[in-house]
């Protein structure tokens, strides 16, 4: 009887709920949800407006494109040179955070900044330091060395990734913090008194015990890294020197030249993408906690 009373009361907060909900699922259906079913729709005619079916032919033509394999290639590349270099950071600020040190929270605050400025004034104090007359090109000018195109060579991306690091370590070192906290201190205390080596303490329980904070912080440093359109769109323009022309910056273009087919095959793709990367990272994250139980 108490297990039907709990159920009836289980389905009345159901109920109750959906007029909260109505309103965001509303929102996500009118401007992800049916959107995006419409774009996989087109992606497989060869127009919009009384299209015919073509199969597979928009994405093996976007596959054969030089433009979109760049942009993949550079998108990729971006984000396993920034991705693993921001978690490294991040979590190097968050363990020095979480010792009591002079100015902690000054330096804190100076690290989570980046959060509230605005991309245009993030990108404007990059070009003080990477423009022709820039800081950079000054310096090396005043060791006889030569000046940097830095926009237009192969350390683009180099510039790009910082920009990207830069904006983004704040929130990551908060959310290691928070992990970093949960974490008891009899574990340290008990390692220390069994004369346990701070490399052995950092492995064996900082870690370990921080593995379902850093799968969060690495999925949504991925899902972070594939929106850095607006920095070097704003850097460079709608078409950039070839290491930072990304995937963003091919659908844009797509966009604007009206090939609405191969700009939603695009688009998912990089969905499918994403959404494999994702559900990999669950599954392992899903199997360490069944094994940490």
């Amino acid at each position: 009887m108490n297990k039907h009373r709990f159920l009836y009361w289980m389905r009345k907060d159901e109920l109750a709920a959906i007029p909260f909900l109505a309103p965001s699922l509303l929102g996500f259906s009118l401007f992800f949800a049916v959107p995006f079913a419409m774009s996989v729709y087109y992606s497989f005619t060869d127009q919009v407006l009384n299209g015919t079916f073509v199969g597979l032919g928009n994405y093996k033509e976007l596959l054969l494109s030089s433009s979109f394999r760049k942009a993949a290639g550079n998108t990729l590349l971006f984000t396993g040179i920034s991705v693993p270099l921001l978690i490294a950071l991040s979590l190097i600020l968050a363990l020095l955070l979480n010792q009591r040190i002079w100015l902690r929270n000054l330096l804190q605050t100076a690290i989570v900044l980046p959060l509230v400025v605005p991309v245009a004034s993030i990108v404007m104090i990059s070009q003080i330091f990477i423009d022709w007359n820039g800081v950079l090109n000054a310096w090396l000018h005043r060791i006889h060395l030569p000046r940097i195109d830095w926009l237009n060579s192969d350390g683009s991306m180099i510039i790009v990734a910082m920009i990207y690091v830069w904006k983004n370590v704040g929130y990551n070192m908060i959310l290691f913090l928070a992990g970093l906290q949960t974490i008891p201190r009899s574990y340290y205390e008990t390692a220390l008194i069994e004369g346990t080596s701070g490399v052995r303490r950092f492995f064996g329980i900082t870690l370990v015990y921080l593995t379902p904070t850093m799968f969060f912080v690495i999925l949504i440093s991925i899902v972070n890294s594939f929106k850095v359109f607006r920095e070097t769109y704003l850097l460079a323009g709608p078409y950039p020197y070839d290491r930072i022309y990304m995937m963003q910056h091919y659908m844009n273009n797509m966009f604007f030249s009206l090939d609405i087919q191969k700009l939603t095959a695009a688009a998912v793709l990089m969905v499918g993408c994403m959404v494999m990367l994702v559900s990999v990272l669950l599954s392992i994250e899903r199997k360490f906690r069944e094994n940490m139980e």
